[in-house]
């Protein structure tokens, strides 16, 4: 009986990773999110993981069955075994949450201004308004020419105008100054024999000069790009984005370095839902901020926004990183390389958030020092050596 137990937990939880992880993967609400409001027991996020702590919380929804169902003595002297494990995650997780030692704080060399934007998602059809859109944001900005500072704004706020055609909207810019550097989330259009799209995250100077650039990894599946597009599309299947065009994808995530007016940051960029791929960030830990992007508008006035922001929390936890979230109709909010939010705004109406301060950890997280996933897999084995122990013992 307890080697199905185990058995259940085990495929329940690899099925869990697959859902994750083949094709484009969609690793959305698995069982572990369940404890996503109890900051405490999450902290175990950096030792196993989200696909890792998975895998223990299956087996620990299971123990009423074991208890109730099943009475043998090694029944509940697992069962006990069990409950006494997740007790000490609450109890680890609340301690680490106290012990300030592990964590200090470094200025990034000047402010960095978040913007929550509440634009309409009607802009994606109605190009009529981008100027007065960009208004907006440079008004919620609030930019301050003697004041090192990095604005970023949300993702895709300019839609009718590409990367290589922004600089028609310099003069509308000139209320920066050259202490200033700008994050915009921006279609960049590469002209060549396939004329690709490629949703962007761009740095700006305060010429819109273009200081560094990273293109979308991970699009979303009939939204941004149709997957088996030369088949589905003889089919009259098409992608809901950009004219019915697919977005192309990037390759690489390269780290952002801003080494210039006294900031010096590491940042690695990640757009819209990149943020929910749990040990796929990066493979190396290089960088010492987390800034996402994002549009939540399509979600409507569901719990999208917030389960999307649950992620950044996990995300913060597990690679020990302060994770910056700039959302047009979602959630913004500044995150503690712990899970804490420190500063929040919902998108009810425009805002900005303001830190000069960044909180980092004085070492890796368990996690992110050996192979982030790889993590989940030596859970994997000791689990198939536990279950072929109970089969040898007959127990």
């Amino acid at each position: 009986n307890l080697i199905l137990v185990l058995i259940f937990s085990l495929l329940l939880s690899f099925f869990e990773f697959i859902r994750g992880s083949i094709l484009t993967g969609f690793p959305w609400n698995l069982f572990v999110y369940s404890f996503s409001e109890n900051l405490s027991f999450i902290q175990m996020l950096s030792v196993f993981g989200t696909y890792g702590l998975n895998l223990l919380c299956i087996n620990f929804f299971l123990l009423p069955s074991i208890l109730f169902l099943y009475k043998t003595r090694s029944e509940v002297i697992f069962s006990s075994f069990l409950f006494i494990i997740f007790l000490s995650f609450f109890l680890i997780g609340n301690s680490r949450l106290k012990d300030a030692s592990i964590v200090s704080s470094f200025d990034q060399g000047g402010l960095i201004k978040t913007i929550s934007s509440k634009v309409e998602i009607n802009r994606f059809y109605n190009f009529d308004n981008e100027e007065d859109i960009i208004n907006q944001l440079i008004g919620l900005s609030n930019p301050d020419k003697d004041v090192p500072t990095i604005f970023i704004w949300p993702e895709g706020v300019i839609t009718s105008t590409y990367l290589n055609d922004i600089s028609k909207y310099k003069d509308l810019f000139e209320v920066f100054s050259d202490k200033h550097l700008i994050i915009i989330g921006i279609n960049d259009l590469v002209l060549d024999e396939q004329n690709k799209i490629y949703n962007s995250l761009a740095l700006f100077d305060n010429q819109l000069n273009l200081k560094s650039l990273y293109y979308k990894n991970k699009l979303v599946p009939f939204g941004e790009f149709l997957p088996l597009e030369s088949l589905l599309s003889k089919i009259g299947l098409r992608s809901v984005a950009y004219n019915y065009q697919s977005f192309s994808r990037g390759i690489d995530r390269d780290i952002i370095k801003i080494k210039n007016n006294g900031f010096n940051l590491n940042i690695l960029p990640l757009i819209c839902y990149e943020i929910i791929y749990s040990g796929k960030l990066s493979k190396t830990n290089n960088f010492n901020l987390i800034i996402n992007i994002s549009e939540d508008g399509w979600f409507g006035k569901s719990i999208g926004p917030s389960q999307h922001f649950t992620h950044s929390i996990f995300r913060a936890i597990e690679e020990g990183k302060s994770v910056i979230r700039s959302s047009n109709n979602g959630i913004s909010a500044i995150i503690g390389p712990k899970g804490k939010v420190i500063k929040i705004h919902e998108s009810t109406e425009g805002g900005v958030l303001i830190t000069k301060k960044l909180e980092k950890l004085n070492k890796l997280t368990i996690f992110s020092s050996y192979g982030r996933n790889n993590i989940f897999f030596y859970l994997v084995v000791i689990y198939i050596s536990l279950i072929f122990f109970l089969k040898r013992t007959g127990r």
